[in-house]
């Protein structure tokens, strides 16, 4: 029944991050967190990133601006490889109130970063790779806060998110490899991560239609309710 509900979550992850362009770690590692512990999910949860942008990169890799992705990937890869070995060092308490504190401080932030971003090059896109590739590392998902990155960057809908996609693939690749290769991501884990992440290329492939419906505030909403809900959530594991 964990399972059930796990993929349940999944496919509904897949149909948000299939529209809004992120999400779906959010909705999940609390989820992946219950069942299998903090440590654990994370790993999951990247195996799981991996499937789910190559789903929303097939959906619209006509649009994918390589320039971005390559400015973006250059810093942010190794920055995830470093933030993923931070994370390993870490107590599960630790890593949950790390979450838990980045996911309900990112509702003002993102809001700050959207108002406050006017039109970023290149080398921004470098730099930000750099911090949020690092956090990425540790927390489960940063996708939040290069939403405000790419969309500074003047990409919009389908050139967006097969832009952030990606990015976050070359960054969500490199911290399963670095899972994989100290040892914190077993067989039994991969599997999981599979298995949620085909949920979440179902929900993407779903999502595709309603992408150019959603009006800009409604994203946003959804985002912070999201941020909002997640964040709690691991909060209450982390010091209860």
């Amino acid at each position: 029944m964990g399972l059930v509900f796990i993929l349940v979550v999944g496919l509904l992850a897949g149909v948000v991050s299939g529209i809004i362009g992120t999400g779906s770690s959010i909705m999940l590692v609390p989820v992946l967190a219950y069942f299998y512990g903090p440590k654990e999910a994370v790993p999951i949860m990247a195996v799981a990133a991996v499937m789910a942008n190559v789903s929303r990169i097939l959906a619209w890799w006509r649009e994918v601006d390589v320039r971005a992705f390559l400015a973006y990937a250059v810093g942010g890869v190794p920055a995830a490889a470093i933030g993923a070995r931070t994370m390993l060092v870490l107590p599960p308490r630790a890593v949950d109130l790390a979450i838990a504190v980045f996911l309900l401080a990112m509702i003002p932030a993102r809001r700050w970063l959207a108002a406050h971003l006017v039109k970023l090059r290149l080398p921004h896109l470098a730099f930000a790779g750099i911090a949020i590739g690092f956090l990425t590392g540790i927390v489960a998902s940063t996708g939040p806060a290069s939403v405000p990155v790419f969309l500074g960057y003047g990409l919009t809908k389908g050139a967006f998110i097969g832009t952030e996609a990606a990015a976050s693939l070359a960054v969500y690749v490199t911290k399963t490899l670095t899972f994989q290769g100290s040892g914190a991501l077993p067989i039994d884990d991969i599997l999981k991560g599979l298995t949620v992440g085909a949920s979440l290329m179902l929900g993407s492939f779903i999502a595709k239609p309603f992408l150019l419906r959603l009006p800009a505030e409604t994203f946003r909403h959804i985002m912070d309710a999201l941020l909002l809900t997640s964040g709690i959530s691991l909060l209450w594991g982390a010091v209860a």
